[in-house]
């Protein structure tokens, strides 16, 4: 079973940053499932890469949208995302170096952020979003 499930309630009801939402998702349960299958440093490595990279992809079209539109809580929400990407790149950065391992917590941290974040951020710029016409 995966460790985070994509549900519709976790819909921000505009199709491009859903499916960028759909994609963290796999990766955080690939990054477990890596996890929990004991894949070696090399594989789970570039597993966390590739999530953290994508990250901040999304970030990033989260953000131009915001600017795009003039959405008011931009600001904050961008701080939201900073904290996160500093976060994760200290994760890459001590896993890289051997300082750390991917672990339950870190696994839990990650999901409970994303779902965290889409349920309670990111669903407040959605109506905002669909009245531009962005659906």
């Amino acid at each position: 079973m995966p460790l985070f499930q994509w549900t519709p309630e976790l819909s921000v009801n505009v199709k491009e940053i859903d499916n960028q939402h759909k994609k963290l998702v796999n990766l955080i349960n690939l990054l477990h499932d890596s996890m929990k299958s004991g894949k070696g440093k090399a594989v789970m490595g570039k597993v966390l890469n590739d999530l953290t990279d994508y990250t901040v992809y999304h970030f990033g079209t989260e953000e131009r949208l915001f600017q795009k539109y003039g959405y008011i809580e931009y600001p904050q929400h961008k701080q939201e995302h900073d904290d996160l990407t500093k976060q994760v790149l200290d994760v890459r950065s001590k896993f890289e170096a051997g300082q750390t391992t991917i672990t339950i917590e870190v696994m839990n941290f990650l999901k409970d952020w994303l779902n965290n974040h889409i349920k309670y951020s990111d669903k407040k710029y959605s109506a905002f979003l669909n009245s531009k016409g962005v659906n």
